[in-house]
């Protein structure tokens, strides 16, 4: 039998035989298929929770015992909902709504109904509410900072400009943190083509130059001929300092677009010049601070000026301290070249980092499983768990205002791997200890799940049914079950509406409504957004629904136009370059660079992996076949591995204060000399010393916040030292 069926990382055909996932195939309708999708043949077993389980010394009430030290113990499904049910009741009555906290931040499944995070958000809400955070791991800086400088972020972060667009209008492509393919294998809610490879090759055949500002070459696919330019990780917004002062003292900026579309600039000016601290940002002050010699930067700031250029931002560059600083500066470089808003140039955020980003779609509504208002006002900076553990009732600083971190007793988590994705990991474990109960959904034995008091096993998505479409994409797809749930496994529908009907309150939560009812109840809003659908029986049968593709889209085009009439959603309606709240765009030293006087000599940067989505399906064959010896391969520069007497295949450990992990040499000459890469998404497992044997970068990231503005995860502001080891 062949199912059809959409994952994060398109369309694939699932053979099965006897109950048993054999194979996973692409559709042949994708002219760039992803091999993530075969780490489903053994993922979807391996590791998997059987049975509901509980930590035995939470259990016997032993408070000594130490989440994920702890041996569980299996118990029946009636004893697992009466024990959640009465944690739940519990801490509600004694502390209040706002001490449990529903993270599940996390990618779970592409499914509009059984989507892990709605089902949590909507079931507590329905409880009477909960501590929830907001923003993401991947950009949490742009979207904080973004709002006051230029409107609304979700265009310039999830549909910018769009590559038809940049295909015929742009020259000049210029890449900060690059554009790696690695990361376009992905689209959150899934798709059926990846296209991204196949624009970005017909914009460098329609005589588009790519530029690639990134420490790592391959940062931009093989075969753009790009231009790299080397630079130091977390120094971006000194580089555009610079070509920014070569474009004013050449009057090559664009006057009338700064004083008809922007404010600000004057005060910036002051800064950018050196009048109003001592500094001119000459391209030799930014060669300094970037390792970029400054010829370079005087040569790149005029070839922009002269070209039709399209600045491209990678999410990367705000996961780094002072990570609203890029984004701010990057805009403000684009407004001096007075491009934005013209065809195919301008500024976008993300190109190739979803396969969504700058592909000609339009946005539309789609329907999905609705979640009432939280009636709980208590939330914290997602990035920011570890502190609110820390900290209870203490106060913090978030976009321009003052908050008090909640006093958080019982943590509820379905979907997501905060012991993946959140940085500096054994502080996080030792802050996971406060909480008096932990609960979580989860397929796997994760380290997450190795953390909770409480573990609910969860069904595939290959084990239930659902509709799978994103927003940003043009296709709707029925998620026709292909497997039985495995062992004892449960969806979080079933889980939750067995909660609900025993804390005394089924129908709020269900509504009455089965799956089925809710599957065509989500159907029938999705139809009701978008013209020309068929039938719910006939989606159903086909099994796919395609919607029409529009024409090119050139973001602020209307802005461009009439400013006065369409204007930005800004405190004045324009371009912010200045803000009276926060100054404007400046460069700010991070606590860990290379630039620095610390004491370890690598800088590390940890990047989405090339082989699975985040830590999904870690165990799968794909996942698995990247490593070395049985250990995660890190990339080393030939020069620095002369230097320390480093071999491909060797066995280290990467190591700082905050912790250590054992990874396996992998030369690399795409890599500056002093830069070590390695993927995301091992799981952690420390052996008795603490070193993560899997070799997750996150046991050494630096748990502070971008800054007290948008609080965001600064997981590649991260200095290490490096040793070889004989065993690992």
């Amino acid at each position: 039998m062949i199912t059809r069926s959409l994952t994060h990382w398109g369309l694939y055909d699932f053979h099965v035989e006897n109950g048993v996932l054999k194979d996973v195939s692409p559709v042949p309708e994708d002219p760039d298929p992803s091999p993530i999708g075969k780490n489903l043949i053994k993922g979807n077993y391996a590791h998997r929770v059987l049975q509901p389980s509980v930590r035995k010394g939470f259990l016997e009430g032993n408070k000594s015992s130490f989440r994920g030290d702890d041996e569980f113990v299996s118990i029946t499904w009636d004893e697992a909902f009466d024990l959640v049910a009465a944690e739940l009741k519990r801490v509600k009555n004694v502390y209040g709504n706002d001490a449990i906290y529903a993270g599940s931040y996390g990618w779970a499944s592409a499914g509009r109904f059984h989507h892990a995070l709605s089902q949590l958000h909507r079931f507590l809400s329905c409880l009477g509410g909960y501590t929830e955070s907001i923003n993401t791991y991947s950009f949490a800086a742009a979207e904080v900072i973004l709002p006051h400088v230029i409107g609304r972020y979700e265009g310039l972060l999830k549909a910018p400009t769009s590559w038809p667009e940049i295909v015929d209008h742009c020259e000049l492509m210029v890449c900060f943190g690059g554009m790696p393919l690695r990361n376009s294998q992905i689209t959150n809610g899934g798709m059926g083509k990846h296209v991204q490879r196949d624009y970005m090759h017909r914009a460098k055949s329609a005589g588009v130059n790519f530029v690639n500002i990134s420490p790592i070459r391959s940062d931009n696919a093989i075969g753009l001929g790009s231009d790299w330019i080397p630079i130091r990780p977390g120094t971006d917004v000194a580089l555009m300092l610079g070509l920014a002062f070569e474009l004013y003292t050449n009057n090559l900026h664009n006057k009338a677009f700064l004083e008809r579309y922007c404010s600000g600039f004057d005060e910036f000016e002051r800064y950018l010049t050196g009048l109003s601290d001592h500094q001119p940002k000459t391209p030799e002050w930014a060669s300094t601070i970037t390792g970029i010699p400054s010829h370079k930067i005087t040569t790149l700031a005029h070839h922009m000026a002269k070209s039709k250029t399209m600045i491209s931002m990678a999410w990367s560059l705000s996961r780094h301290q002072h990570g609203e600083q890029p984004y701010w500066m990057g805009i403000t470089l684009a407004a001096m070249l007075g491009q934005i808003g013209l065809p195919g140039t301008g500024i976008g955020l993300g190109y190739g980092v979803e396969n969504k980003v700058g592909k000609n779609i339009a946005g539309k509504y789609l329907g999905h499983f609705p979640r009432p208002p939280n009636p709980v006002d208590s939330r914290i900076p997602v990035a920011r768990l570890t502190e609110m553990l820390e900290r209870p009732g203490q106060t913090y600083r978030y976009d321009n205002a003052e908050h008090l971190y909640p006093d958080i007793r019982l943590i509820y988590w379905a979907g997501g791997n905060p012991f993946h994705h959140h940085q500096d990991l054994n502080r996080l474990k030792a802050a996971w200890q406060r909480p008096e109960t932990v609960i979580c959904h989860e397929l796997v034995w994760n380290s997450t799940a190795l953390h909770a008091d409480i573990v609910l096993p969860s069904a595939s998505f290959l084990e239930r049914n659902d509709i799978g479409g994103a927003p940003n994409e043009d296709i709707l797809v029925a998620m026709k079950q292909a497997l039985p749930p495995l062992a004892g496994s449960l969806t979080d529908y079933e889980i939750f509406s067995q909660l609900a009907e025993r804390l005394g309150d089924p129908d709020t939560f269900t509504e009455g409504k089965s799956e089925d009812e809710w599957l065509r109840s989500i159907y029938q809003a999705t139809a009701a957004a978008n013209p020309d659908m068929p039938d719910f029986e006939t989606f159903w049968a086909d099994g796919i629904h395609e919607f029409r593709t529009p024409a090119p889209h050139n973001l602020f085009s209307q802005f461009r136009k009439d400013p006065d009439k369409h204007k930005l959603a800004t405190a004045d309606g324009r371009i912010m370059i200045s803000n009276r709240a926060m100054g404007h765009p400046v460069w700010l030293e991070p606590g860990e660079w290379l630039g620095g006087n610390g004491a370890h000599p690598f800088h590390l940067i940890s990047h989405q992996p090339e082989s699975r989505l985040h830590s999904q399906l870690y165990h799968g064959e794909t996942s698995q076949s990247e490593k070395i010896s049985g250990l995660a391969p890190i990339s080393l520069n030939p020069i620095d591995a002369a230097a320390s007497r480093f071999a491909t295949g060797d066995k280290v450990r990467v190591f700082n204060e905050r912790g250590a992990f054992y990874a396996a040499i992998q030369l690399d000459d795409n890599i500056m000399t002093s830069i070590l890469s390695i993927a995301t998404g091992a799981w952690w497992d420390p052996d008795e010393d603490g070193v993560c044997r899997n070799g997750n970068p996150n046991a050494v990231t630096q748990d502070i916040g971008t800054s007290a503005l948008a609080q965001g995860p600064s997981a590649l502001t991260c200095m290490v030292s490096i040793e070889k080891v004989t065993s690992a």
